[in-house]
């Protein structure tokens, strides 16, 4: 019982005082802050439209996703991660639902105007991202949202401003209004100040007719910009393509690397020409290369006039068929014969390439085929043949005429011989039915011309058309050939 009437031993003292004190000793461990005052805190919560932060304060502060980033439209998971500590500005300490409303984005741009005017008053260099393409030029963010003039983004005007959109870039400050939050940039005096120096060394190692490897950076009604490293040049329209275009958009566009040949460098103007046709073979090179006078090529009427016909043979290269070369008749009007944008079968009589210039005949073209023969030669229709100073073929790497076999190993030398012979006869099929309907068409074409078809004239000229003819140097004249045909014919059944 003495140990019951013992008083119970004391675990806790109040060493605060009073409950006033007490009260006053929780208040003190509360931060106290003002609206506009920049506090830091811990982020606590991530919602898609705001987020907690707690600054030690009685309640957690309410950042809204607006007032995380100076971008428009911001994912708030893609600005702050639960227990990042940020920095936010005060804006309203209790606002009508009695939240603690903050902005990370005022805090930054607080933060931002300090070191901005700094730079400025030293003179030096700003970068940032470029967050957004806007009428007239671009966003970049650098704390706050600056303003960089598309005049002001390159040494000269860049009419397509979206490549820009996510690259870092640097530029100098123009013009720092706080009270109009207008801070404008340029990027092209900082490119200036930086390049010239690397440019005026660049351009003296620079000598007309080295090829360059370079980037187009930009294109323009007249022609394209290519970046060379540092330093543009400019491909005129004239010095795209071979063949006529109408727009540089037609064969290049931003971002392509392309190979080009210097034509000139323009020291006193700093100016480089350049040219992409110079580095790539002339069409009509590489037509008299391929082309021998003889064969026969697949070609659109593309005009017609009182002495011919013009033919399209190639991308960009045309030749005529002279009025006497379109019939076995005499021909008043070429249109009986032929019709615009009519697909033919003429065969290349001369290729002048020093006048640019190529003859074709449809009348021969369509005297040099039976469409009731079999007898082809691959030769006619664009099938590469060599022939010794005796006038033999020479047959392909890997191909035995003596057992008329292939050697083994030479497997794709094979399959590149059968794929042009596949398609020179597959010309030559499509030939044979265009020479039919031609036939069928002959008296019908001579009645608009108002003339008589030598029917039984080109009847017997082409009954007169056979293997047994002389056709010495052709690919058709080859025992030995005849068995590889053969024998690439009946792998293919």
């Amino acid at each position: 019982m003495a140990e019951n009437n013992k008083e119970v031993e004391k675990v806790a003292i109040n060493d605060i005082g009073t409950v006033d004190d007490f009260i006053k000793a929780v208040d003190s461990t509360i931060k106290n802050f003002d609206d506009g005052d920049l506090v830091e805190g811990t982020v606590v919560k991530v919602d898609h439209d705001e987020v907690l932060l707690d600054i030690g304060y009685k309640t957690e502060g309410v950042i809204p996703s607006r007032e995380l980033s100076i971008k428009k439209d911001v994912d708030p998971d893609e600005v702050v991660k639960v227990g990042d500590t940020i920095e936010a500005l005060v804006v309203t300490k209790e606002d009508k639902e009695g939240r603690l409303i903050l902005s990370k984005k005022r805090a930054q741009y607080e933060r931002a105007w300090g070191d901005i005017e700094k730079i400025k008053e030293e003179d030096g260099v700003v970068e940032g991202t470029v967050i957004e393409a806007v009428k007239g030029g671009l966003i970049v963010d650098i704390g706050l949202r600056g303003f960089l003039p598309a005049s002001l983004v390159e040494m000269r005007r860049v009419r397509d401003l979206s490549p820009y959109i996510g690259q870092k870039i640097k530029a100098k400050i123009l013009e720092l209004d706080k009270n109009r939050n207008n801070v404008v940039l340029s990027r092209r005096q900082y490119l200036e100040e930086t390049q010239s120096e690397v440019r005026e060394t660049f351009l003296s190692q620079l000598k007309k007719g080295q090829i360059r490897e370079g980037v187009v950076s930009s294109i323009v009604n007249f022609g394209a910009f290519v970046d060379l490293g540092g330093v543009d040049g400019l491909i005129h329209v004239s010095e795209l393509s071979w063949k006529h275009i109408d727009h540089p958009s037609e064969v290049v566009k931003v971002g392509d690397k392309v190979t080009v040949e210097v034509l000139d460098v323009d020291l006193d103007r700093e100016r480089i020409s350049l040219s992409l046709k110079a580095t790539q073979e002339d069409p009509w090179q590489r037509f008299a290369r391929t082309h021998v006078p003889g064969q026969i090529v697949r070609g659109k009427v593309t005009k017609i006039v009182q002495f011919g016909v013009f033919i399209s043979v190639e991308d960009g290269i045309e030749g005529l068929v002279h009025i006497s070369e379109l019939a076995n008749r005499h021909v008043e009007n070429p249109e009986t014969v032929v019709k615009p944008g009519e697909e033919v079968f003429v065969k290349v009589i001369d290729v002048d390439l020093d006048r640019r210039r190529i003859s074709l005949s449809l009348k021969q073209a369509n005297d040099s085929v039976d469409p009731a023969s079999e007898d082809f030669d691959p030769a006619l229709y664009g099938m590469p043949a060599e022939y010794d100073e005796e006038g033999n073929y020479k047959y392909p790497e890997g191909f035995d005429p003596n057992t008329n076999e292939w050697i083994a190993g030479y497997e794709k030398q094979r399959e590149e011989w059968e794929s042009q012979y596949a398609a020179a006869h597959d010309l030559w099929e499509q030939h044979k039915e265009f020479v039919a309907k031609e036939l069928e068409n002959a008296e019908a074409s001579a009645a608009e011309d108002g003339q008589n078809a030598p029917k039984e004239e080109k009847v017997e000229e082409i009954s007169n058309y056979s293997s047994d003819s002389e056709s010495n140097g052709t690919l058709a004249d080859s025992d030995q050939l005849a068995a590889l045909r053969e024998q690439l014919l009946n792998e293919k059944k």
